[in-house]
């Protein structure tokens, strides 16, 4: 038999073999096993059952954003799990690179409080933009200090206004306070969760 011949079958065998080391490895689920998995998650948590809650999360976190969060939002908590801020900030920080505002909001909300180490505000300034341009009510607040406060970013009343303004119509409390503190919402202003250039 030739060198030929003999390579499409070492290659079909390797293929076999890497095909079931595989298998093993990762699970894909459809939309409503995500779903009942993720519910199944939530209604463990709600009950106060947080390790159930944790494994059903952390079974689906690879294939759902939201699980992702919840994950990290317990090893941030210790709910479940031994409290690991830095798995915590890792897990939040894949969820907000897949977009999720929430995500977003809660790790610029750790690096702030320098929950795994130091507090570092410049890193936390661009994931909160990013879940204040979503919107996201306490994120848009956080950010309106920020800009009030100018020690991160350059101060900018106006824009500071507009964010408390956004906050406060969502009942961020606080927010109103400070923007009545600034003399109200800026005329004809739009919400936006990003500074004017």
């Amino acid at each position: 038999m030739s060198a030929r011949a003999i390579h499409p079958v070492r290659l079909a065998a390797l293929s076999l073999c890497l095909c079931t080391m595989l298998g093993g490895c990762a699970i894909a689920h459809d939309s409503e096993e995500l779903k009942t998995i993720f519910n199944e998650g939530l209604a463990a948590y709600d009950a106060g059952r947080y390790e159930e809650a944790y494994r059903l999360f952390e079974s689906i976190d690879d294939e759902d954003v939201a699980a992702m969060r919840n994950v990290g939002l317990m090893l941030r908590k210790g709910q479940g799990v031994a409290k690991d801020p830095k798995a915590a900030e890792e897990m939040l920080q894949r969820a907000a690179e897949d977009g999720l505002p929430t995500a977003q909001y809660d790790l610029a909300e750790m690096l702030l409080n320098g929950e795994a180490g130091d507090p570092d505000p410049q890193a936390a300034l661009p994931w909160l933009t990013q879940a204040a341009a979503a919107h996201h009510p306490i994120a848009e607040y956080r950010l309106g200090l920020l800009y009030e406060e100018g020690t991160v970013v350059e101060k900018n009343l106006g824009f500071a206004r507009t964010l408390y303004a956004d906050a406060a119509a969502r009942g961020v409390p606080g927010a109103k306070e400070h923007l009545d503190k600034l003399g109200g919402p800026v005329p004809g202003a739009q919400p936006s969760g990003t500074p004017p250039p």
